[in-house]
């Protein structure tokens, strides 16, 4: 059966999994997604620019996206009062334009591409996968890798050249511009420890932690990042882990299930990297007013999608485990191997 009749052969309500044999078509919708998601996040930054209202507290208006800027050190001033709006609007139409130029290339990819990318050395070859080859799955993972790197650190260089970050530790509030973060490994890591109290890395109380904690987070994937583009699984992956495209799509639930989780306590006991001014009290859903904070949608509707990609992780997982070992799906079956005639 070819890829594109296996494709066929499973229902529309399946979603990706259509796409699992045909690489070109996956790649077409995973950039649409991206599109979808960066067109999200620019028109409800227009959406909330319109409905911000200066004289009521941020934390009480409902708004998702312009607190997060805020807190970025886009537009504020001091005690979190925000002073000059354009930004926000200049940022939202950044997202706009770049979800036109995704879609684009996820319509291209869906529809003009090929439906299966080639695996070979020239440039567009460079994409193309199987994935059952151990050697290219592990190259992909140490380019995500780089890329995550290169996020985090991209807030260092905010942080450190390019106006800083609120912080509501001084002057009362206010935007400054970190430039002694923390470098010492001890001080960052000891987060991981219970040394700081209960809360953990969520226990951090200053902006040169954080930042010098995103510069050792960046260090450590792009050197991971690096070491699994140059190297090959070691031999005790190869028998532990599934590799097949149901198998990464678990394994990718399952980190994003952690880290909602992970956001949710964060976002909850934090009031650093989440100042009060504009996420709303600390430890507390509802404002004194009986208004869900910022804080609270935030927190509840982490631990929502991290309870959802959680259960697809194990879903997905005990599939990838079954289909290892042929069981069919279709017909609730174990597939059995022709026998071999040795005489």
């Amino acid at each position: 059966m070819t890829s594109v009749a296996m494709r066929d052969s499973i229902p529309w309500w399946s979603g990706n999994a259509r796409l699992t044999n045909v690489s070109g078509q996956l790649l077409g919708a995973h950039v649409a997604h991206a599109g979808l998601i960066v067109l999200w996040a620019g028109a409800m930054t227009l959406f909330e620019i319109t409905k911000y209202d200066p004289s009521q507290p941020m934390y009480e208006q409902g708004l998702i996206l312009i607190p997060h800027l805020a807190t970025l050190g886009w537009g504020v001033g001091v005690g979190g009062k925000i002073v000059d709006t354009y930004p926000y609007f200049i940022i939202g139409v950044l997202h706009l334009v770049s979800s036109a130029v995704l879609g684009a290339g996820g319509i291209h990819h869906a529809l003009r591409g090929p439906d299966v990318l080639s695996a070979n050395q020239t440039f567009a070859g460079f994409f193309g996968y199987d994935w059952k080859d151990k050697r290219k799955m592990t190259s992909i993972l140490g380019i995500h890798l780089i890329l995550l790197g290169i996020g985090a650190w991209l807030l260092v260089a905010k942080a450190m050249f390019w106006g800083g970050l609120f912080d509501p530790w001084f002057n009362g509030g206010d935007v400054r511009v970190i430039s002694n973060p923390t470098l010492n490994p001890l001080r960052i890591f000891s987060y991981l420890l219970p040394i700081h109290g209960v809360s953990g890395m969520a226990a951090v109380n200053n902006l040169e932690d954080v930042v010098g904690g995103h510069i050792w987070v960046g260090l450590m994937c792009i050197g991971g990042g690096i070491w699994h583009l140059i190297s090959s699984p070691l031999p005790w992956t190869k028998n532990i882990f599934v590799w097949s495209g149901e198998a990464y799509l678990s394994y990718s639930l399952g980190a994003l299930a952690y880290m909602g989780f992970f956001a949710a306590y964060f976002v909850t006991v934090n009031n650093t990297v989440y100042p009060e001014v504009f996420y709303g009290p600390v430890g507390v859903i509802e404002t004194a007013t009986g208004i869900v904070s910022v804080r609270g949608w935030l927190a509840t509707f982490h631990i929502v999608l991290a309870t959802l990609f959680l259960c697809g992780h194990i879903w997905h997982a005990i599939r990838a485990r079954l289909s290892e070992f042929r069981f069919d799906f279709q017909n609730s079956d174990m597939v059995q191997s022709p026998m071999v005639n040795t005489q």
